[in-house]
């Protein structure tokens, strides 16, 4: 059953039903994102060139910036970044020629804004 509110109150009783969704939403959005992050780290580990495996450990996911209703991450490689362009586009060789590049960083990419939109339709419930 429910409870009855008064004319004078309505205003208010809507505002908190709505605050409530908003802190709802955004705890989904940010788990959301929290593994949407996690997945774009794993996806590059497997699809990396692996000469010693060192890049592919490189890898991680660092939180930018965290407010009350944002979240911002950004996937990285601590400490071969300067391979990671290198190695997705290719490079030309010291004696001449060119080194293929292997994409591995835009797959994991283009695969982690679809899932993004998935798993924040999914906890919205759309």
């Amino acid at each position: 059953m429910s409870d009855r509110v008064k004319i004078d109150g309505l205003a208010a009783e809507v505002m908190k039903g709505l605050t409530e969704y908003a802190d709802l939403a955004a705890d989904s959005m940010k788990a959301a994102v929290k593994k949407t992050g996690a997945s774009v780290r794993k996806d590059i580990q497997a699809n990396a060139p692996k000469n010693t495996g060192a890049y592919a450990k490189s890898w991680t996911v660092k939180n930018v910036r965290e407010t009350s209703t944002s979240m911002e991450l950004v996937v990285h490689s601590r400490n071969r970044y300067q391979l990671a362009h290198l190695l997705e586009f290719g490079h030309a060789k010291r004696g001449g020629g060119r080194v293929a590049g292997r994409a591995h960083i835009a797959p994991a990419e283009e695969k982690a804004v679809q899932e993004l939109e998935k798993e924040i339709r999914k906890a919205l419930g759309g």
